[in-house]
């Protein structure tokens, strides 16, 4: 994934004041609005642009990226971690702010086009999705609160990190987060919290788990808002998931896809024995019913047949592939290339 350097981006220093932000973000919208410059690659620009202001001129999300930019060597490769995206807490609004709302060059009419869905994977990895779609139960508070001063918490949202294993078994995990909290000087630190987590059975890529009252204090005896974790499944070293199905590669030796075999088959509930047809070739798959992710439809676990070739690094090892291509001399394995 590519590092993204918003200060860069605007031609400014990590030490820029918010209104410097403002500034250098109105001066490149004008220059790269697509309906007026004339410069080649204006709108991937003005995207640019409109990204690294989303990312800056909020406070939480300047805490958490400029957390990020301090453990990254400027000019090297970024190459992030398992769930280094996770652990930051953000109050529920959308860009700059304001929910709901798109970004935009507000610069003397040269409103621009550049909605969050344009934005990098860098951004939405780090920042999420919560505070952009307008998830049921953000912003419960109305303007000026109820009559007598009192209105419920703002509702938070966070990225959470699970295992494959986690989402197939269930479980529950300590969590730390991260919350940025700008303080009556302006200066934003980050304060840490743990929680416990349940995650449920068959929980899905995207989906949203609510903490009830996790979110902001209310005011004037009305309740907290709630904490929403939006769930990001780790990729794991042998199953690959694709919805609620699971898949993994199944290594097997040309005589045992040519002859049949039963070999011993990974699952996340251990080895099982399974039944590699004769003639079976590579890229074919075995479907194991009911194996996949738990859910109302159960997914399903495929096996996909990978041909592995045994060495040919010693001299008997080359002379007993002489050997086979000697007996199948006559087989082509292009013929339907040069019908």
């Amino acid at each position: 994934m590519e590092f993204k350097d918003y200060y860069a981006t605007l031609g400014l220093t990590a030490a820029a004041t918010p209104d410097q932000i403002k500034r250098a973000y109105r001066k490149l919208a004008r220059k790269y609005h697509p309906d007026v410059s004339k410069v080649p690659d204006a709108e991937a620009r003005f995207k640019e642009v409109a990204e690294a202001h989303e990312a800056l001129i909020d406070p939480e999300r300047r805490a958490a990226y400029d957390d990020i930019a301090r453990r990254h060597a400027r000019g090297q490769p970024f190459e992030p971690p398992p769930g280094w995206d996770s652990g930051y807490e953000f109050s529920g609004r959308g860009p700059g702010g304001t929910p709901g709302r798109h970004a935009r060059g507000d610069a003397g009419g040269a409103a621009g086009a550049a909605s969050a869905a344009d934005f990098s994977d860098f951004f939405e990895s780090l920042f999420g999705r919560g505070g952009f779609d307008g998830a049921e139960g953000l912003h419960r508070r109305g303007p000026g609160g109820r009559p007598n001063g009192s209105y419920p918490g703002e509702d938070h949202h966070a990225k959470l990190s699970i295992t494959l294993l986690d989402a197939y078994q269930g479980a529950r995990r300590m969590v730390a987060l991260r919350m940025p909290v700008v303080d009556a000087a302006g200066q934003t630190t980050l304060q840490e919290r743990q929680l416990e987590v349940s995650i449920p059975l068959g929980v899905r890529e995207g989906q949203r788990l609510r903490l009830a009252g996790q979110g902001a204090a209310g005011q004037g005896g009305a309740p907290s808002g709630d904490l929403y974790l939006e769930v990001h499944i780790l990729p794991h070293p042998v199953f690959r998931l694709d919805g609620s199905d699971l898949h993994f590669d199944l290594p097997v030796a040309p005589w045992e896809a040519a002859l049949g075999a039963t070999v011993t088959a990974p699952t996340p509930d251990g080895s099982v024995q399974l039944t590699v047809p004769p003639g079976s070739s590579q890229g074919r798959k075995l479907r194991l019913k009911g194996k996949g992710l738990p859910g109302k439809v159960r997914g399903d676990l495929y096996a996909v047949i990978t041909i592995a070739l045994p060495p040919s690094a010693s001299e008997p090892d080359r002379a007993a592939w002489r050997g086979l291509a000697s007996a199948f001399a006559a087989y082509n394995p292009r013929a339907a290339l040069e019908a």
